[in-house]
């Protein structure tokens, strides 16, 4: 509404008034009699005058008058059209000096927009506008719709659209959930500059103490600072709140920082109030970057927060705060053909609990790949690791505690044979490509170090083979000498329909260090994986990851995804599928996800979207949603709701309802 408001007075303080003969913006004036003041340069018109300016905008009014700069002007029964469907009228409109008055204005983006009445119009007995302050001002104004009336207010003033950035009371916003009530959220924006703002938000709900929201914003020539967070003192007498902040500075060129806080006062508060979007631990710290051509530098720390239950937890990020973490990398440039160097760095420390542990990695690597005779691709590696620990106080991997210097020394390389086959035809093109790699590397005892590291361990995927390392992390090494060896089959025509089928396997020759059961990974062959997939570039994708069972080819593991359809009508289907060995041969609490996604585009206006996601193996939805909108040329609604059944802690999940409503003009929507 503000901005609707904001149109009307913008072409009555705009020169679409002050009239000139101007040949480089040309206008017409069609009226019953144009007297022109030549001396002065005002323009008087008598009877039914139209003016339209160059953009197409036109205006109807009767006996106007026009200084030459536009200081001056006046005129009766004015009507303007300024759009498509914007229209304004108004009894009669005076501009003396930096003054402008319209009496009996009334404005609207709908004209036209429904057969049976405007959406919505916008009457005042009087606007002003003040130039010195740049203000309009509403008396005794009127909100219709559908030529109803349905809100007053005697008095309103706010900014000109031509001040980008004024402090005042933003429009309030709803909302409800099954556990805290009503919420209403009544935003005050601040404005201390063109780059420097705030928004404070104070949030009544109906079955909670009231909520305080923050969001600060500051940009610089080479800086930019965002900051947001909330606070509460609930019934409970807790003290509660977030604070999310990020702040990057340009150095040059070749360098940049970054200072990152996430930090809230318990597991639960950011789901309960709104600010959890499923992070499963929040990250704090601060970053250096610094970057070549042919290299870069990056400097971070950490400080974890873990948001997740204990039972859920199972590693995967570090328990400890990381101080520092230096990674670097620098890739040479062509030695001989196309052979080149790498050379990679990393320094990690890591804090927790009474203990400490420091490590620096040195790694480097020559590769050189070759196209022989028949296009068979030979690429050759060689690589040399080498490691440095320091432990204070900390558990081993005989759960014995452990102070002082541990190193290992981990040489390896690979040959990779690949043979792309390529048939061109009119109708369907098809590639086939074998492809084996053998990967030497030092047998080692020390797969790691400490009971506590770095490493989630390893999952057989077809993204993992032909990769150096098959665990996540550094920590836990991989052992021995193993091959990777698939086959990948592609076929695509010219209207962008493409298949692609993929399968693998890896084999080791040594006896693997000791993983989880549910890897993929055994002695000697691993499981089979393989992937395939179908797209026509237009309506329809198809996609699945498979792992099946090395000795009866049964399926342990399967991801699979679907998308039928375009932006605003579509289903999108997919499913988890996880075998869970506790022990050989016996299974328990198998992954079993199912996740689906609808949008239906019911008419031009009416759309709704839907997405679940349901857990089969414990019978339940973990969360579910819906909304329905419309989007009208003047105006726009949604309402939707949302529930989510997640149990942590003092949270039981929560149903939320919230309904949304705006004005559009000529397609923005405000």
């Amino acid at each position: 509404m503000k901005k609707a408001l904001a149109s009307l007075l913008l072409f009555l303080s705009t020169p679409l008034f002050a009239i000139t003969v101007d040949v480089n913006e040309p206008k017409t004036i069609k009226s019953e009699k144009i007297e022109y003041d030549v001396k002065s340069g005002s323009i008087k018109t008598s009877g039914k005058t139209e003016i339209t300016n160059a953009s197409g905008q036109r205006m109807t009014l009767t006996d106007s008058y026009m200084s030459s700069q536009g200081k001056e002007l006046s005129g009766d029964n004015v009507k303007m059209w300024l759009g498509q469907h914007v229209y304004v009228e108004s009894d009669n409109i005076t501009r003396n000096g930096n003054d402008t008055i319209a009496r009996n204005a009334l404005f609207t983006a709908c004209d036209g927009c429904d057969s049976f009445g405007n959406a919505w119009e916008i009457w005042a007995s009087k606007i002003t506008h003040e130039l010195d302050e740049r203000m309009l001002t509403f008396y005794n104004m009127v909100l219709w719709a559908y030529d109803v009336p349905v809100l007053w207010f005697p008095y309103y003033s706010m900014p000109d659209p031509g001040v980008k950035h004024k402090s005042g009371l933003l429009m309030p916003s709803f909302g409800s959930t099954n556990k805290m009530g009503t919420r209403i959220n009544i935003p005050l924006y601040i404005a201390f500059s063109d780059t420097h703002d705030a928004t404070f938000t104070l949030s009544y709900l109906t079955k909670e103490n009231p909520l305080f929201q923050l969001e600060h914003r500051l940009n610089l020539a080479h800086a930019e600072f965002r900051t947001s967070g909330s606070y509460t003192h609930n019934k409970e007498g807790k003290n509660r709140w977030h604070i999310f902040n990020n702040d990057k500075f340009d150095l040059g060129e070749h360098a940049r920082a970054s200072v990152y806080v996430a930090r809230t006062s318990d597991k639960t508060y950011l789901q309960k109030y709104g600010f959890y979007s499923d992070q499963p631990y929040l990250d704090s710290g601060a970053k250096l970057e610094l970057f070549a051509k042919s290299g870069y530098v990056v400097a971070d720390t950490h400080s974890f927060q873990e948001l997740r239950a204990r039972k859920y937890w199972r590693g995967s990020v570090p328990g400890g705060d990381i101080l520092p973490n230096i990674r670097g990398s620098f890739q040479t440039t062509p030695l001989f053909s196309e052979t080149y160097a790498t050379f990679n760095t990393d320094v990690l420390g890591v804090v927790g609990d009474g203990t400490s542990a420091q490590r620096v990695i040195g790694d480097a690597r020559i590769t050189s790949p070759w196209t022989l005779w028949g296009g068979n691709r030979i690429t050759l590696s060689a690589d040399a690791r080498y490691d440095f620990y320091n432990f204070n106080n900390t558990i081993m991997i005989d759960d014995t505690e452990y102070s002082g210097v541990k190193t290992r020394f981990l040489p390896s390389g690979y040959v990779e044979w690949g043979l792309p086959l390529v048939r061109p035809a009119e109708t369907w093109s098809q590639t086939i490509e074998p492809r084996a790699r053998l990967t030497m590397r030092r047998r080692v005892d020390d797969e790691q170090f400490a009971k506590s590291n770095d490493s989630a361990g390893a999952f057989l995927t077809d993204t993992v083979l032909f990769s150096g390392n098959r665990f996540a992390g550094y920590d836990l090494w991989e052992n021995g000498t193993f091959a990777d060896y698939g086959v990948r089959w592609a076929a695509f025509n010219s209207d962008g329909r493409q298949i692609e089928v993929f399968v693998g396997q890896s084999y080791d020759f040594d006896k693997r260090a000791d993983t989880d059961l549910n890897s993929g990974f055994h002695n000697n062959g691993s499981d089979y994986v393989g992937r395939i997939g179908f797209s026509n570039s237009s309506w329809l994708d198809l996609s699945s990851r498979v792992r099946f069972g090395r000795d009866s080819f049964d399926l342990q593991h399967a991801e699979s995804s679907a998308r039928i359809g375009d932006n605003t009508t579509y289903l999108t289907v997919g499913h988890i599928w996880a075998r869970q060995l506790t022990n050989i041969g016996s299974t328990e609490n198998d992954t079993n996800e199912a996740m689906v996604g609808a949008g239906l585009k019911i008419s031009d206006r009416w759309s709704l979207r839907m997405d679940a996601i349901y857990n089969w193996t414990d019978d339940e939805f973990l969360r579910h949603s819906g909304t329905l909108y419309y989007s009208h040329p003047c105006y726009y609604f949604s309402i939707g709701y949302r529930r989510d059944n997640a149990v942590r802690e003092d949270y039981r999940g929560n149903t939320t309802i919230q309904f949304r409503f705006g004005m559009s003009i000529e397609g923005q929507h405000y």
